[in-house]
């Protein structure tokens, strides 16, 4: 293993090879029990050559390695123990190109979410993808797990903003398919063999992204609803008086509402508490004007029909702020206590009857448990914390039997956007048949016949 070391020392420098401390001191991750990073050492290579010598090195070796990217995926996908090796791409950077015409960047996969987002605004563009973490998440880390996150209802997951890539395989071949082009039908699609893989079949190092034209209007509201069914219709009637436009479509169960705004925190609610359901709704446009009227004109349709309970309309960029700030504030539930995190999707029909069942067993169960309930609805995304004063490993196993034993009869993923990981490989037949997992088997052992790549994620070992 010493030789090995200096072998990536050579390659890397000694800048670009973490050891002891260097590595001890970073978290594993930045979310639940993970500790400080286990790891034999940390690798940080600059370029996509490097990256290729390193999977060389440690295919040669047998030497298991793990990629990273900002830390902040919630299924223990990057956690490495003391005989891997983490691979991080935290140098890899760059914003190489914004390109204004064919409206693409070209990124390394270290950069972070926000920094993409932040050079397309530059150049009067726009990057979608968006989510909570978009400081810290790279953009490498959101296109393994296919983030999905606030704007999925009308730009899709991030899969849906990918055009090209860069991307290692575990014998360091190096794949480059940086395609600038919407239409490419040459083919096999290899990138999405890399996306939503979660560095099991490859490692990502560049990406071609692509951009949209920049919205001209952003308007955004809060409004309240006496039941789900009036939920799903106000789906459907606000995205078609919309034309489009709508381009978030957050629900908060009263349970998340209610404890975010409660007295003493730090966000105001903007409406009453005494309401089961309230939804974040956005639209983006073209007309400042016009798509202001349309949207106000939208909502009080929905309120004179009886739809809407309430809804107060963000008439500044502050009050959009303080709205969106009540959606993405999670830690605050985190903060209170052990909690345990679920990501599923399933049919907006069936939501309902599946959350009241999976508050039913928790309660139960534990009567004090406490269930948080909020998603994206919109694309069929739910979110649970579910905290019941013990964050042992039996109890986590019992509440997600609970959680994911209900999901099965409505045929819906465990994973809506988060991945799979350690954390979720136990329940993937829930949503995989024997026949789908065996293909996954087949490819992770064409691609990665030494098993060297996040060894034991997704699948097991």
């Amino acid at each position: 293993m010493e030789n090995l070391i200096e072998q990536f020392q050579a390659l890397l420098g000694t800048s670009g090879v973490l050891l002891g401390d260097d590595v001890s001191d970073r978290p594993a991750a930045f979310f639940g029990k993970s500790g400080p990073c286990a790891a034999r050492a940390i690798l940080r290579p600059q370029t996509t050559e490097q990256v290729s010598e390193i999977l060389k090195l440690c295919t040669a070796a047998g030497q298991k390695i793990v990629p990273y990217g900002g830390g902040t995926g919630l299924v223990q996908g990057q956690i490495a123990d003391e005989t891997e090796i983490l691979l991080s791409l935290e140098l890899m950077n760059k914003i190489e190109k914004v390109d204004g015409a064919s409206r693409t960047a070209v990124a390394q996969a270290g950069v972070p979410l926000q920094v993409v987002q932040e050079a397309a605004d530059a150049e009067d563009l726009f990057f979608p993808l968006d989510l909570g973490g978009r400081g810290t998440a790279t953009i490498g880390g959101n296109i393994s797990t296919n983030a999905g996150g606030n704007r999925v209802v009308r730009y899709g997951m991030a899969r849906d903003n990918v055009l090209g890539m860069e991307a290692v395989l575990a014998d360091g071949t190096i794949i480059s398919s940086m395609n600038h082009m919407i239409k490419n039908n040459a083919g096999y699609d290899l990138k999405q063999l890399f996306i939503g893989t979660e560095g099991t079949l490859g490692i990502v190092t560049r990406l071609v992204l692509r951009l949209r034209e920049k919205p001209r209007s952003q308007n955004t509201a809060l409004v309240a609803l006496e039941s789900f069914d009036n939920l799903i219709a106000f789906l459907k009637e606000i995205d078609g008086a919309l034309g489009g436009n709508l381009s978030a479509f957050e629900v908060l169960w009263n349970s998340f509402y209610t404890t975010i705004t409660a007295p003493g925190e730090v966000h105001r609610p903007p409406l009453d508490s005494h309401y089961p359901y309230y939804i974040l709704v956005e639209a983006m446009g073209g007309n400042v004007e016009t798509d202001q009227d349309r949207f106000e004109q939208a909502l009080m349709a929905t309120l004179e029909s009886g739809l809407l309970a309430d809804a107060v309309i963000a008439k500044s960029e502050a009050e959009r702020d303080a709205m969106w700030a009540i959606r993405d504030d999670v830690v605050i539930f985190l903060d209170k206590g052990p909690a345990f995190s679920f990501d599923v999707s399933l049919q907006i029909s069936d939501m309902e009857e599946y959350a009241n069942k999976v508050h039913s067993a928790v309660a139960e169960k534990w009567p004090d448990g406490n269930v948080i309930t909020f998603g994206h609805i919109g694309d069929g995304n739910m979110h649970y914390l579910v905290s019941v004063g013990d964050d042992s490993e039996e109890t986590h196993h019992a509440v997600e039997e609970i959680v994911y034993h209900n999901l099965a009869p409505y045929h819906g993923s465990v994973s809506a956007e988060h991945g799979i990981g350690n954390e979720k490989k136990a329940w993937l037949p829930i949503s995989r048949s024997e026949n789908e997992i065996a293909l996954m088997r087949r490819l992770k052992a064409a691609m990665d016949p030494d098993g060297i790549l996040n060894t034991g994620k997704v699948l097991g070992a």
